[in-house]
């Protein structure tokens, strides 16, 4: 999507260790308007597969979600807390993932009631590194017996092996931008 490329060479910042902060617009402060251009392009893209629900994990993942939903016929957005709480009650689906940007593990839960068996869902986040994250959320849905029709990508690192992975088992990755190289020195982003 030349448009989110555009925005990620104009306002994105890349630091050391492959990290490219886009805080700005993407994760942090939205820009609601590109979330909304970035809905109807996955709409396009998993046009024709049927889509009962989005799934994602909190807390980057939730508004690019819910605008996206707008273009799939205001589907339900269900999204994988990080944390247990007092709120969470009932049955619930419990996977652990490792977060390249915390540099930790996390226990991630959805209520069983929110995700059943033969639903089926397109699973959207804002960052495909390592794919940790999205095996977590495919792992959650392959417990609820729900069907991962495709999984939608802001951001997609392509240097990294996870969308490699992810392709390679048989998912509709549709990744928006994939930065193919990235320079902290000089700044310089390079997409595939």
């Amino acid at each position: 999507m030349k448009e989110l490329e555009d925005r990620i060479q104009r306002d994105g910042t890349v630091r050391a260790g492959d990290v490219l902060k886009v805080d700005n617009f993407l994760n942090h402060q939205c820009d609601v308007e590109l979330f909304d251009k970035m809905g109807a392009e996955w709409a396009r893209l998993f046009a024709g597969k049927r889509v009962d629900k989005i799934l994602t994990i909190e807390a980057s993942g939730i508004g690019i979600a819910c605008v996206a939903a707008r273009h799939f016929g205001n589907v339900p957005v269900v999204f994988a807390k990080k944390y247990q709480s007092i709120n969470l009650d009932g049955d619930q689906y419990v996977t652990n993932i490792y977060s390249f940007t915390k540099q930790k593990n996390y226990s991630v839960i959805v209520a069983k009631k929110f995700l059943t068996a033969g639903e089926h869902v397109i699973i959207i986040d804002d960052f495909l590194a390592k794919g940790n994250a999205l095996n977590g959320l495919i792992e959650i849905c392959e417990a609820a017996g729900a069907v991962v029709e495709g999984i939608g990508i802001a951001v997609e690192k392509g240097f990294q092996d996870g969308g490699e992975k992810l392709r390679a088992r048989g998912y509709d990755l549709q990744s928006l931008a994939i930065v193919k190289s990235m320079d902290p020195e000089t700044g310089k982003i390079t997409f595939a």
